[in-house]
This record gives C-alpha cells, sequence and structure tokens, in this order.
C-alpha cells in the first residue's frame, strides 16, 4: 500500500450498518483503487464520502429527504440495522459518529466526537440532528477535521444533451471544479486568465487522447457577458463548436484531466472519482492512470473501477477488492508479496479475470 503523505489525509475508515457494508474496517494509502463486480458495494462505499462531507456541513437531513430517508441508508432498513456509525482516523486524530433512525424519517445524532493522539476522545453529544463539530469550540492540539471537508466526490457519468457541462453557467463560478463539471467552462477561463502553465498542461493532455483538439475557445457569451458555455476548437481552425459535439469519451476525459492537474491551490486535499474509465480508449485509460499515480503522490485518491486496462496500471497493494456475500459487501486489500509469483507470468487484470483476486460475480 502506498502510504499517506500527509497528516491530513484518511489512515483508517470504519464503516458499520451502511448500505449494503454491514462492518468495514480498512487501511487507507494515498492510493486506493476498488475492485469489484455489479452490485458489489463499491459506489456505496464511495457515496459514503459524500455522506460525510455533507454531514460535515450540516446538511445531514436534506440528504436523507433526497434519497427517501433514513431505511435507504441503513443495512437493510431499521428492522435489520438499528443505527450506523463511522470512525475516520486521520493519524492520530479522528472522528466518530452514529446515525439512528426516527419516527419522522428523519436521522438523529446517536453520538459524536472527535479523538486526539488515538487516547483522548471529545465528546460533542448526542440527540441533534446536524453535526455539532463546527460548534464545539474544544482545544484541540490538532484539528482532526480538515480533511473532511475537503473531499471532492467526482460523478462524469452524465455526458448526455442535457448534461451541465453543456449549458450556459455564471462566468464567476469559478472557485473549484464542481463535482459534475457543471462549470467547467468558467474553471477553465479562470485557469486560462491566471494560471497558464496549468491551463497549458491540460491541452497537451487531452491532445495526446484526442489528436484532433486544438484549443477551448472560452468568451463571455455575447447575449449576456456574466454567463459563459464551453466552446473548442479542432487544430489549424478557428471555428468554435459547442460541448455536444465531442465524443462522451472525450468530453470525460477533459473533466478527469482538469481535476488531476488542476492548480495546486484549488486541488481538493481528497479525490474521490467513481469509475473514471467510463468511455475511455484503453490508450487514454492508460494516460489516466499515469495522471492518477502522479498525483497521488501529494494528494489522496479513491477510484472505483471496472476497468482490467486500469487495474493493469496498479500495483496490487493498490487495490481494495470488493465482493458480496449474503447481501453484505466485504473489502479486502491484496498484497504485492503473496501474489508475487503469480505476477511473474500474468498481470494483475489477467488475475482478476481468472478469478484469483476476488472481485468477479458470485453465484
Amino acid at each position: 500500500m502506498k502510504p499517506i503523505t500527509n497528516n491530513d489525509h484518511l489512515s483508517r475508515i470504519k464503516i458499520t450498518g451502511y448500505k449494503s457494508i454491514a462492518k468495514c474496517d480498512l487501511p487507507m494509502g494515498s492510493l486506493n483503487v476498488l475492485i469489484g463486480a455489479n452490485g458489489a458495494g463499491k459506489s456505496n462505499f464511495i457515496s459514503f464520502f459524500r455522506l460525510s462531507s455533507v454531514l460535515l456541513n450540516q446538511r445531514l437531513q436534506s440528504l436523507v429527504g433526497r434519497m427517501g430517508g433514513p431505511d435507504t441508508l441503513l443495512h437493510f432498513g431499521r428492522k435489520k440495522t438499528e443505527f450506523m456509525s463511522a470512525e475516520l482516523s486521520f493519524g492520530h486524530n479522528g472522528y466518530k459518529f452514529e446515525l439512528e433512525p426516527t419516527n419522522d424519517n428523519r436521522m438523529m445524532f446517536r453520538h459524536e466526537s472527535r479523538f486526539c493522539d488515538s487516547k483522548r476522545e471529545y465528546d460533542i453529544g448526542a440527540g441533534h440532528f446536524e453535526s455539532q463539530v463546527n460548534q464545539n469550540h474544544m482545544n484541540l492540539e490538532n484539528d482532526t477535521l480538515p480533511i473532511t471537508l475537503r473531499w471532492r466526490v467526482y460523478h462524469f457519468h452524465d455526458t448526455s444533451d442535457s448534461a451541465k457541462v453543456k449549458q450556459t453557467h455564471r462566468i464567476n463560478d469559478n472557485d473549484y471544479l464542481r463535482e459534475d463539471g457543471a462549470n467547467l467552462a468558467a474553471f477553465l477561463y479562470r485557469l486560462q486568465k491566471h494560471h497558464q502553465q496549468h491551463y497549458t498542461r491540460i491541452i497537451k493532455t487531452i491532445q495526446m487522447v484526442a489528436p484532433f483538439f486544438g484549443d477551448f475557445y472560452l468568451r463571455p457569451t455575447p447575449d449576456n457577458t456574466d454567463y459563459i458555455q464551453l466552446e473548442w476548437t479542432e487544430k489549424e481552425q478557428d471555428i468554435p463548436f459547442k460541448a455536444s459535439e465531442l465524443s462522451d469519451g472525450t468530453l470525460r476525459f477533459i473533466l478527469l484531466t482538469t481535476v488531476l492537474l488542476q492548480p495546486e491551490d484549488y486541488m481538493p486535499d481528497s479525490i474521490i472519482i467513481d469509475e473514471p474509465e467510463l468511455g475511455l480508449h484503453p490508450y487514454a485509460i492508460n494516460v489516466l492512470a499515469g495522471l492518477i499515480k502522479h498525483a497521488s503522490n501529494q494528494h489522496q485518491l479513491i477510484i472505483s473501477t471496472q476497468s482490467v486496462e486500469l487495474v493493469n496500471q496498479f500495483d496490487a497493494d493498490d487495490l481494495i477488492v470488493v465482493d458480496k456475500q449474503q447481501g453484505t459487501s466485504t473489502f479486502k486489500r491484496l498484497d504485492n508479496e503473496i501474489l508475487s509469483e503469480w505476477l511473474e507470468d500474468y498481470s494483475l487484470g489477467e488475475l482478476w479475470k481468472k478469478n484469483l483476486l476476488g472481485g468477479r460475480p458470485q453465484r
């Protein structure tokens, strides 16, 4: 496992009673690649990070309502699972919480606490409906929760005609790239104006996968200069095209490249991406793997994948194998040493296809 490079990064995660995850206790590195069959629980694991971010930003009840109530979050509902819990460790510091359902279909804190130096636990309380961690002014030597507020869970599945990334949006919506890429044009416009070196690197990387691509054609919309829309040009041409004239795979690669090559000031500390390989050519997947590995030198990356090509680019101990047994998701990290003899003759992807790693459909 590639060790974390920053004490703000998640070093261990424990989850119980959440969706298909009855119990999970995982050490985390700087690069964490989840593999597994459809429905095994990879997306549920990824969604937990979204839940944690929303919870710590005091929007828990809004999320619970949108998801359809507590029973959609609890493992097989409240009849089987009375409460869900989690423990997030950042080196010796961390955060714990337990949530239980109420009769009016909300989730209430059964327990919330922070801990410091692994031993000292500071109780925040119980019975509240939104996190009190930021209202609690305990004098801790170290801030135990910096990273959880800077997780960003990216999901670029929607590239349909109605996708937000293809629509006009406010030109000043450029502080960071949104999780669905909706403000891509505004964000790139800011990079073009103020971070030319990073912008140029993004363009050159896109051209490795899409040689026809020339540049983005970024400008305020003529009818309303407060708005902008994603446009681009082909090499040696000056006629702008709309984002709808990019293939789905090319647009997704543009979004992923922007995430992984954006300036350090805008980069989230932990980057979480669900199935980044969707619609990508095998060569594009190889380039993407290089970007992921490079970004993991300074940041923590958590991705889920079903791509053999992508798995082939990583080491065995980067992988977390997700299986489902009797309705419950299980998680295990692989060990390079145990697999070393197999890896002399086979790639990781081949071992996965042969079901020697797990993470394949089970009857």
